[in-house]
């Protein structure tokens, strides 16, 4: 097991990573989610012996370590920009940390060929680095992280640089991978969408704060505040306000739904109402569906499905609809939202009515 108490990071007088308590448990995968510079990078230093803590103390198994060199730790790590040794061969790739820790041949041979055999890498030892696909070269240099039998395993990015159709066959592999291994995985991305694909938990990051953790879909589903709910959508959510009044919620020009399901019990007042862009269409999909009407800015077609940019009134709002919609910059859209994937947050941002299909989910 993994924990962190109270760990910060300032350097510079920039506060990097802000009082982190986290724990991770053995044979469990765990994604830092948040865009760039949230602090996904850092804090895997921190986890790794990398960086020492401003504050706060680092335990492995009940034992502090936060004063112990990251050589001295079964920790292994991959970072966006994989790096194999050119002029060796993909076996003595896997090999190379094992030959320093002066093991015997035949363990080397063993943990090696146990190794690429878990990432599909068996036909390939003989070959070098260059010849090897993108997604070849990243199962290398992940091969030689796993093959110290590390007890944590750090995945900084890794499939950021590699093309869709090969982020996709990983992705489908790094679960398999995890599982096989059996120990503490923690992988960053800036995509909510790998992260529901690894499973597992999430930790979503925003200006160095863990802001939630827990299991991915229930992170995802319901969000504690409106950053978490901002980091875990892509696009971002939506926001707009909203005042509930009686047994009414009313979000301006007119629109209004009933107060019904998780919104009943909330007094009165003022609150910021969030919706995500898929969950936004241009045809009624329910009875109660709500309509609101937008000015387009401009549409992104990306084959099956268009980003539509609006604005509605103040609020700037993406909605992600099915099909090729090319429309006209400045005119008037009606999108329709089922008020069932509204959610309520807050005076202070905090989550207060989740929506109802995430509580039915």
């Amino acid at each position: 097991m993994l924990e962190l108490k109270g760990v910060s990071r300032v350097s510079g007088g920039q506060t990097h990573i802000h009082p982190t308590d986290l724990v991770l448990r053995k044979g469990t995968m765990n994604v830092l989610l948040g865009p760039t510079l949230a602090g996904k990078t850092s804090l895997m230093r921190l986890m790794a012996g990398l960086d020492a803590p401003s504050a706060g103390r680092v335990f492995w198994d009940g034992q502090d370590v936060t004063g112990v060199r990251v050589q001295d730790r079964r920790v292994a790590m991959v970072y966006q920009q994989f790096i194999n040794y050119p002029s060796m061969s993909v076996f003595d790739n896997i090999a190379s940390p094992l030959r320093l820790m002066g093991r015997s041949r035949s363990e080397i041979d063993r943990a090696v060929n146990e190794t690429a055999g878990m990432l599909k890498l068996t036909p390939l030892l003989g070959r070098k680095p260059l010849e090897l696909s993108g997604g070849q070269q990243q199962r290398c240099a992940l091969a030689r992280a796993l093959v110290k039998g590390a007890g944590l395993v750090l995945l900084d990015e890794p499939l950021a640089n590699l093309d869709y159709k090969l982020r996709e066959e990983l992705r489908l592999e790094i679960p398999r991978i995890f599982e096989a291994s059996g120990a503490i995985f923690v992988y960053a991305t800036t995509e909510p969408e790998e992260a529901l694909l690894l499973g597992g938990n999430t930790a979503t990051l925003w200006q160095g704060r863990v802001t939630q953790f827990g299991p991915s879909t229930r992170v995802y589903r319901q969000p504690a505040d409106a950053v978490t709910a901002r980091v875990f959508s892509d696009p971002p959510m939506n926001f707009t306000p909203c005042r509930k009044e009686g047994h009414r919620l009313r979000f301006g020009h007119g629109v209004q739904a009933s107060a019904d399901g998780p919104f009943a019990r909330l007094p009165d007042g003022d609150y910021l109402a969030g919706f995500r862009a898929n969950h936004l269409h241009m045809n009624v999909h329910s009875g109660a569906a709500l309509e609101f009407r937008c000015t387009l800015g401009v549409s992104e077609i990306t084959g099956s499905e268009t980003f539509l940019h609006l604005t509605h009134g103040p609020d700037r709002w993406v909605a992600l609809v099915h099909g090729v919609h090319d429309l006209p910059p400045g005119g008037e859209v009606s999108l329709w939202l089922d008020p069932a994937h509204v959610y309520l947050f807050g005076a202070s941002g905090d989550l207060v009515a989740p929506a109802a299909y995430a509580l039915a989910a």
